[in-house]
């Protein structure tokens, strides 16, 4: 029972562990591809970002089957079986003679990022007690924040002092060690009555999508989308305000920030609800977008890193910890894979969205656009999450209403059958 209560046991922090290397390694990869596809393959501007997007893709593609099939497969085979293939797929990279191949291995090695991560999310659930759950993925979530700020800088460091292939082997050297981790590692595989197991075996909608989950990922796809204009374009707007410097270091002040306010967010989700969190992450999100549109010095710009850090790291593990607390235990990994499906999207479709903008107007007017998704979901969200339990609060009541008065018209005609008998 101890070790139940205790949310730092040695399976949390083994699963974080190995969360962290995966989603180190895409964003390592993911900073990269397009300057290889470009320089090595000697690809066109739109086929190296094609050969970056079609990442999501696989992954994706990933979520949406591994979301349903984790629990019917077992999360120890997918999680195991996922990291050998992501191994495999990341060691293809040194054997791609055209831009075509990279298209496949791209796909390929997406889907296989994309298995890998749906495990180890839904496995993460077992290890944290149900009184921590807003503090336990908010740790875990630093797993992920961490290497999305860890792995573009290491990326880029290794970019301008190595080539391509001392980086994939590197990346091969993290994979494999952390394949034989999750060989080693004791997954805790959850039992499913008969009803469930039918349930996730069909082809309807509902073993694909977790309708509990739908608002929040709604949510998460436009946060994504706000989100995907930091990484995709701040090099680019570095350069055209001379603040290349300063800017290599947004995402480690982004990651210092995350890291020193998770475990407070965490308890405040907890200990008060998942609101006081969620309107400080949209208000964080909008204002360093928006710092972002008027910086003009370097400490502005890393104080708009704070900020989206603050706000985007914030909600990213916190809409997790919504999930959690809407899913039934036998649907947490569908829950999690449809709104991990919702904050992809807005990631992979975010860059050509914003590009096709920025094509209209400046990078100061492109955030100040950026800025107002945030807004928007803080609206939505209060318009419509507070609706939705209110109306489920309105259905309870009224079957409880109904309930009731169908046993106090039957009482009376029990008594008066008994009467008559």
């Amino acid at each position: 029972m101890e070790n139940q209560e205790k949310l730092f046991n040695k399976g949390f922090v083994s699963i974080t562990l190995i969360n962290f290397v995966v989603y180190l390694v895409y964003y390592l990869l993911m900073v990269i591809i397009a300057v290889i596809a470009q320089d090595n393959l000697h690809a066109t501007l739109s086929q190296a970002g094609l050969a970056s997007g079609i990442y999501i893709i696989g992954t994706l593609i990933a979520r949406l089957l591994m979301g349903k099939k984790l629990e019917l497969y077992g999360r120890k085979a997918v999680l195991r079986y996922g990291a050998l293939f992501y191994l495999a797929t990341t060691i293809a990279y040194l054997f791609i003679p055209g831009i075509g191949v990279l298209y496949g291995v791209r796909l390929l090695n997406g889907f296989a990022y994309g298995t890998v991560s749906t495990a180890t999310n839904a496995i993460v659930t077992a290890y944290i007690p149900r009184s921590k759950n807003g503090e336990g993925i908010n740790y875990y979530g630093l797993s992920t924040s961490l290497a999305a700020a860890i792995g573009p800088f290491i990326g880029m460091i290794l970019l301008n002092l190595t080539n391509f292939y001392t980086i994939i082997i590197f990346s091969v050297v993290l994979i494999a060690a952390t394949t034989i981790a999750c060989w080693v590692f004791p997954v805790k595989n959850i039992t499913l009555t008969p009803e469930h197991r039918a349930a996730l075996d069909s082809r309807s909608l509902d073993s694909f999508i977790e309708k509990k989950a739908l608002f929040i990922t709604f949510i998460a796809f436009w946060m994504g989308l706000a989100y995907s204009s930091v990484l995709s374009f701040l090099s680019s707007y570095a350069q055209v305000i001379h603040l290349v410097d300063a800017a290599s270091f947004f995402f480690v002040v982004y990651a210092l920030v995350i890291t020193a306010t998770r475990p407070m967010s965490g308890r405040i989700f907890d200990a008060k609800g998942e609101n006081y969190v969620m309107y400080p992450s949209y208000l964080f999100l909008a204002a360093g977008l928006a710092a972002l549109s008027f910086t003009t010095s370097s400490w502005m710009l890393l104080v708009s890193g704070a900020l989206v850090g603050l706000g985007y790291g914030t909600f990213m593990s916190n809409g997790q910890a919504v999930c959690l607390k809407t899913a039934d235990s036998h649907r947490i990994g569908i829950a999690l894979s449809t709104y991990f499906v919702g904050l992809d999207l807005g990631l992979g479709v975010g860059p050509y969205l914003f590009g096709m903008l920025r094509s209209h107007m400046s990078f100061q007017n492109m955030y100040l656009a950026a800025a107002i998704l945030p807004i928007a979901c803080a609206v939505v969200y209060r318009l419509f999450y507070r609706q939705a339990d209110a109306m489920e609060d309105a259905v309870e009541e009224v079957v409880e209403e109904v309930s009731a008065k169908a046993k106090s018209i039957v009482k009376p005609l029990n008594s008066a059958d008994d009467t008559v008998k």
